[in-house]
């Protein structure tokens, strides 16, 4: 007779817990696209710093609803307070694109947005291991194998992504650099634009992927979805 209640919270968190992960799918490329129109399109202007706020917000939604889920265990909750963390990082920070946008000869508005790019990826960089954590949790095998081989293999795509970042960024400020490779530093440039931008995309499509595959999971296991 006492299974009925710790029965129906259950349910009710795992109902929370697919909501947050249907908002961290949506959020993720919407707040990628949206940061970047502020930071160097006109036609964002007009809503001043709503959007970025509105996209950095869903993304902390989304963990906020999550954490309802096993708030019991340790190693998940920990990984998904430093996902918190980061997401209220970004949300903190994303108004500094818009700002940035206006005045891009103000230095510490640059900084700012620096600092948030770097909070950005590592924020997906712990969204994967919140992901592992959870896929640890939820009782299906093969979603637990293929969880962990993909978190692993994004987390290494994104030290890729930010060693790259680093060695583009110090490419563009170095006039010796660009002196020495002549006409080849053009190639260079866009070479390592195409980079950054598959090394980006890559980690985040494939973050997308799990965060889908584990909310069907849920769906299809527990609410009976087929």
């Amino acid at each position: 007779m006492d299974n009925p209640a710790p029965n129906a919270e259950l349910l009710r968190s795992l109902g929370r817990l697919a909501r947050g992960l249907s908002a961290l799918f949506w959020g993720l490329p919407a707040t990628l696209v949206i940061c970047a129109e502020t930071a160097k399109a006109d036609w964002l202007k007009p809503l001043g710093l709503l959007p970025a706020l509105a996209g950095t917000g869903l993304l902390l939604y989304g963990l906020w609803q999550m954490s309802h889920f096993q708030a019991q265990e340790r190693p998940w909750r920990n990984a998904l307070d430093r996902a918190k963390l980061l997401g209220l990082v970004n949300f903190g920070l994303s108004p500094f694109l818009y700002w940035q946008n206006k005045m891009p000869e103000q230095p510490f508005f640059n900084a700012a947005v620096f600092v948030l790019v770097l909070s950005a990826l590592l924020f997906l960089f712990n969204v994967n291991a919140v992901l592992n954590r959870l896929g640890a949790m939820l009782p299906d095998e093969t979603l637990r194998h293929e969880t962990h081989l993909f978190t692993v293999i994004n987390r290494w795509f994104l030290v890729a992504l930010l060693l790259l970042g680093v060695a583009y960024i110090v490419f563009l400020h170095s006039a010796q650099w660009q002196l020495a490779l002549g006409d080849f530093s053009d190639w260079v440039g866009r070479i390592g634009f195409w980079a950054l931008t598959f090394f980006t995309l890559l980690p985040l499509a494939m973050t997308m992927a799990l965060l889908w595959k584990t909310k069907e999971v849920i769906h299809d296991s527990v609410f009976g979805a087929k």
